[in-house]
């Protein structure tokens, strides 16, 4: 929503009196971050309700109590603070957490970064090193559930101390878990398939087969954590994953397990990209209709 758009009185009303519809306010609420006009508007319909009365109670006993908490540590105040200019009569200072902390924060750091950074230089390393051939065979194995375990340790009130806040903002919910996840996806895609492509083929298929199954993969994670909860639901997809390329080439003969791997992976991968296709659009669908699932995900 852009600032050209502003909201009328009619909408400030329901805004205030609690008729507006639920979504409706959610976009009412992103808009007021940015738009002082409305803000004051929507503030000046809030204030002529009864929970207007309570805001102006609390904000005599806040601003009555300031002054003697002020005093309590004014020892302890530095010279420039000392001595800043208070700030005007009815002027708010309301603290914005900024979005690439918020947003992006948990996607990319903790152990989900060290095991992506892990998995990308072991398999450089037992290439360059040691010399091993099926190198890429093995990182393609594994580059699927890298995307989406990050889903598991980026989105969740285990994952993100500040979860049940950032939660209840407008952006919340479905938006901030997909934001995370296109951080997962913006960095672990590149870095995968590059290292991928540095690697000998020896059989395996192209580096950039993973792509389209990793996205369906994380896709169905995040469809599946609505009804079970983001880690519960990482675990079955990777799991599912991995029984289903290790299983078959554990159970085959013929060859080294990595040859017969590499078989399973071309299956997998190479003849199977219009389903994949198919299951992450089908995957999209369903979690556009469960996005409200996203709003009590608190006990999962």
């Amino acid at each position: 929503m852009t600032t050209a758009w502003h909201a009328s009185e009619d909408l400030a009303l329901r805004y205030a009196d609690g008729s507006l519809p639920e979504a409706d306010a959610w976009s009412l609420e992103k808009h007021l971050e940015t738009c002082t006009a409305c803000a004051t508007r929507v503030s000046a319909a809030v204030r002529n309700t009864w929970a207007g009365a309570v805001l102006d109670e609390v904000r005599d006993v806040v601003l009555t109590a300031a002054p003697r908490t002020s005093e309590a540590r004014g020892s302890g105040l530095c010279g420039s603070a000392a001595g800043a200019r208070p700030a005007p009569t009815g002027a708010r200072r309301t603290p914005r957490l900024r979005p690439a902390l918020w947003s992006f924060g948990p996607a990319l750091r903790g152990t989900w970064l060290l095991a992506l950074l892990s998995v990308t230089l072991g398999a450089l390393l037992l290439d360059r090193a040691a010399g091993y051939a099926s190198t890429r065979t093995l990182l393609l194995t594994i580059a699927p559930v890298i995307p989406v375990s990050g889903v598991a340790l980026s989105y969740g009130p285990q994952a993100d101390p500040l979860h049940e806040i950032t939660a209840a903002t407008p952006s919340g919910g479905l938006r901030l878990a997909l934001t995370r996840t296109a951080a997962v996806l913006g960095v672990s895609l590149p870095a995968l398939t590059l290292t991928g492509a540095a690697l000998p083929a020896s059989g395996a298929p192209g580096a950039a087969a993973w792509l389209l199954p990793g996205l369906a993969l994380t896709l169905g994670s995040l469809t599946l954590a609505s009804c079970v909860g983001c880690r519960t639901a990482t675990a079955v997809v990777a799991g599912g994953w991995l029984a289903a390329v290790l299983v078959p080439a554990l159970a085959a003969h013929g060859g080294p397990l990595t040859t017969r791997l590499a078989g399973q992976l071309t299956t997998c991968f190479d003849g199977a990209q219009p389903g994949w296709a198919a299951a992450a659009a089908v995957c999209a669908a369903l979690l556009a209709a469960r996005r409200s699932a996203y709003d009590h995900l608190e006990n999962r």
